[in-house]
């Protein structure tokens, strides 16, 4: 299998660059992407896209996500978290109930804004790049979900939490501003993230084991095919005709009778599916528009 999504723990000490770079070195492939940053210092999942698989970065990137976190209260830094310089110590007055409160104030639809130390960019520049040259910009609150967070532990000043969220949400300004909120300050003590829509921790593999399991030739058994992404979508095939498999390969609209679907009655206008050809190869993801099948992703090998 030369394409697919490979669920990667990502160790503490590694950019996600760095495990896409080695990544290339362990499987001998350029073609790798990523789909999300972590902080180095930060562990978990990374799902790595190899092949045509990464035309799905940019997908897997908008998935919501699962983290733990623990965070210090009473504590501020310059990178919301404790690799940065600590710049004030409070007491911590608040008591348990207070801190629950301040923290559950935070679920819902939110507006954060986004740390200085952040891959973000501005005027073409990453921001932390200008928070290394002594620079503070302002930026626009952005808007994100919390779902749920659920406290794991207090023992204060530390509070392990487990939180959902969507897309663009930093942990490190979450417990940034929990910290303003109880007007004691808080910085990010540690980060796990634990889920990336269906990628959990427990499948996720280091990159040693990745390259026990290539050296024994059963990549294979960890490289998850591009198609099962989308087992949530219906699934529709093309019929064995040499009109219909020379109009689905070259990417062009596909009309309901040139396909066939077991278990689906009627195709859902606006709806995606994930098409097949009658080889059962994968074609891609298509939007049902108009009475049509129209290409929304190409993933045939």
């Amino acid at each position: 299998m030369n394409s697919g999504i490979i669920n990667v723990y990502k160790e503490a000490g590694f950019t996600s660059f760095d495990v896409v770079a080695k990544l290339r070195g362990i499987l001998k492939i350029k073609k790798i992407g990523h789909t999300g940053t972590l902080d180095p210092d930060a562990t978990g999942v990374l799902p790595v896209c190899v092949g045509k698989a990464t035309k799905l970065c940019d997908m897997l990137t908008d998935k919501d996500k699962v983290y733990e976190c623990v965070m210090l209260l009473g504590v501020e830094t310059d990178t919301y978290d404790m690799s940065g310089k600590i710049f004030s110590k409070n007491l911590v007055e608040a008591d348990e109930a207070q801190v629950k409160e301040a923290i559950e104030s935070f679920i819902g639809d939110i507006m954060q804004v986004p740390p200085m130390y952040s891959a973000l960019k501005v005027n073409g520049k990453k921001l932390y790049e200008l928070a290394r040259e002594g620079k503070e910009i302002e930026r626009k609150p952005r808007p994100v979900t919390i779902f749920s967070i659920d406290i794991l532990s207090m023992d204060l000043p530390e509070v392990s939490i487990r939180i959902h969220c969507s897309k663009g949400t930093y942990i490190r300004s979450l417990c940034h501003d929990i910290g303003a909120k109880l007007g004691c300050g808080c910085a990010m003590k540690s980060l796990v993230r634990t889920r990336v829509s269906q990628f959990d921790i427990s499948d996720a593999k280091t990159l040693d084991e990745i390259q026990k399991i290539v050296n024994n030739g059963q990549l294979d058994g960890i490289m998850i095919n591009i198609a099962d992404i989308f087992d949530n979508l219906g699934t529709v095939f093309v019929i064995p005709t040499e009109e219909a498999i020379k109009c689905a390969v070259n990417g062009g609209i596909i009309s309901p009778t040139q396909v066939f679907a077991e278990g689906i009655s009627g195709f859902q206008e606006d709806a995606r599916y994930r098409l097949f050809l009658p080889d059962n190869r994968f074609l891609g993801i298509y939007l049902f528009q108009d009475s049509n099948f129209k290409l929304e992703k190409l993933f045939l090998e």
